[in-house]
């Protein structure tokens, strides 16, 4: 298989700040027409972001993956802000999603009509939440905190994730977002594995991840067989989701 190729690249914010990202193009397009942003867990712009990217490309898609922790200011507080906005469900960071959603539409590498969203962690609450905004096709939110009332995502395009039910603090959202896209009448394939925490589909290869995360309440460790089953659902609802706006 020939490796996607990958470059660090920029969105350029409202407020002018020039994010840093990385953009990699797939060595064989699958012909959806779609790019895909990854959204990092809290640890930020790391090699584990990279995997997930790589991964994505490797199946044809061109990807983007931004820092959004990268803000104008002192880093510390950078993240801090991000949090906030994370907590609130709005502020500056999902206008920057937006920034990077345009980038891909506008960027003249690769053929991008549509574009889809997959989230980890802080990253998964951020997709969902962004996707309620409008403006993407499909949506993969994993582990993030969903509201408590459906109406909070009217007008959500069809959702794929996956939480892990050993998560003692994020355990049962994923039944909750089912619900709620249930009642919404969106398409969606949500599944909570009973035998996974959070982050299980992120593979840090840090101290806290090996040795402490089974520690925390929310059980977070990189589940292998959970995290494959995500791959596969993930990327059978993107083509047939896609698929069917392609041709609509």
């Amino acid at each position: 298989m020939t490796a996607a190729i990958a470059h660090n690249t920029h969105v350029t914010l409202p407020e002018g700040h020039r994010m840093r990202a990385r953009w990699y193009r797939p060595a064989r397009n699958n012909g959806l027409n779609a790019a895909v942003i990854v959204i990092h867990d809290i640890f930020g712009f790391t090699d584990d972001q990279a995997r997930i990217a790589e991964r994505l490309a490797d199946n044809g898609y061109p990807v983007l993956a931004p820092d959004l922790y990268d803000r104008p200011g002192v880093r510390a507080l950078c993240m801090a802000r991000t949090l906030r906005d994370h907590e609130r469900g709005h502020g500056a960071a999902f206008e920057h999603l937006e920034a990077c959603r345009r980038w891909v539409l506008e960027q003249d590498e690769e053929p991008v009509r549509s574009v889809a969203m997959m989230g980890f962690c802080m990253g998964g609450r951020f997709a969902l939440l962004f996707a309620a905004r409008g403006g993407l096709r499909v949506v993969a939110p994993f582990y993030g905190g969903v509201p408590r009332s459906a109406g909070a995502l009217t007008g959500i395009c069809p959702v794929v994730g996956g939480w892990g039910k050993k998560d003692l603090i994020y355990g049962g959202h994923g039944e909750r977002l089912e619900r709620h896209l249930t009642d919404l009448g969106v398409p969606h394939d949500v599944k909570t594995y009973p035998d996974a925490g959070h982050s299980y589909m992120n593979d840090h290869q840090t101290f806290y991840f090996k040795k402490l995360a089974d520690y925390s309440p929310l059980r977070a460790r990189y589940q292998p067989d959970a995290a494959e089953d995500s791959w596969q659902r993930v990327l059978a609802f993107f083509k047939n989701t896609l698929s069917e706006q392609l041709s609509a």
